[in-house]
């Protein structure tokens, strides 16, 4: 009886958590779906990864493109590039990757900033606040892909950057629903973290 009256509670305890994966799942897909984006003083890329070769991914692309677009109907002056050097093998950083792409669509390089410290999301927010702060920038763009945009948006907030959100555009499905899960996986990692209070970290697939 006791094994059974365990079994059960482990049941529940894990019907429950699927369903509130599945919430959040639905939360993030429907949360990246809405643009709102207001004029600020800078367009925040976050940044992606690279290939091998050291070029920009698919989705650092993505986003540069999008951010090249906003820059283009006049949303912000100037783009910050935010993103390190995620590979030892690779020189290169994804703010360098994210200023090629802006650069080859219409961006002076001029009105790039790169913030090239940053391996997570989190220290993207930590040091784009950083170098807001040191010029006397206010309100921010965030842009990033469709699935990023409610955790990019908690996290922002939480370091207290004045920002508004706009996704670009979504990958492929079959790069979207493993997006979507390692995001509902990250959530928990960041409710975790803010309830134990624990300093911003590096957590390589996250």
């Amino acid at each position: 009886m006791r094994i059974r009256k365990w079994l059960r509670r482990v049941v529940i305890v894990i019907g429950g958590w699927l369903i509130l994966a599945f919430l959040l799942s639905v939360i993030v897909v429907a949360y990246g779906e809405t643009e709102r984006a207001a004029a600020a003083d800078v367009i925040v890329v976050l940044g992606a990864g690279l290939r091998r070769d050291g070029q920009p991914g698919p989705a650092l692309i993505r986003r540069a493109t999008h951010a090249a677009l906003l820059y283009e109907q006049g949303y912000a002056p100037r783009i910050i590039c935010s993103g390190g050097f995620p590979l030892r093998a690779i020189q290169r950083s994804e703010a360098d990757a994210c200023r090629a792409v802006l650069v080859e669509r219409g961006v002076p390089a001029e009105a790039v900033v790169l913030e090239e410290q940053s391996r997570s999301t989190e220290e993207n927010a930590v040091y784009t606040k950083e170098l807001m702060d040191a010029n006397g920038w206010q309100t921010a763009v965030v842009v990033s892909d469709p699935y990023h945009m409610f955790r990019a948006g908690i996290i922002f907030s939480q370091v207290g950057v004045n920002h508004t959100l706009s996704p670009g555009v979504s990958p492929p499905l079959a790069a979207y629903v493993p997006a979507v899960a390692r995001e509902v996986v990250a959530l928990h990692w960041q409710a975790f973290k803010t309830i134990l209070n624990l300093p911003y970290t590096y957590v390589p697939w996250l």
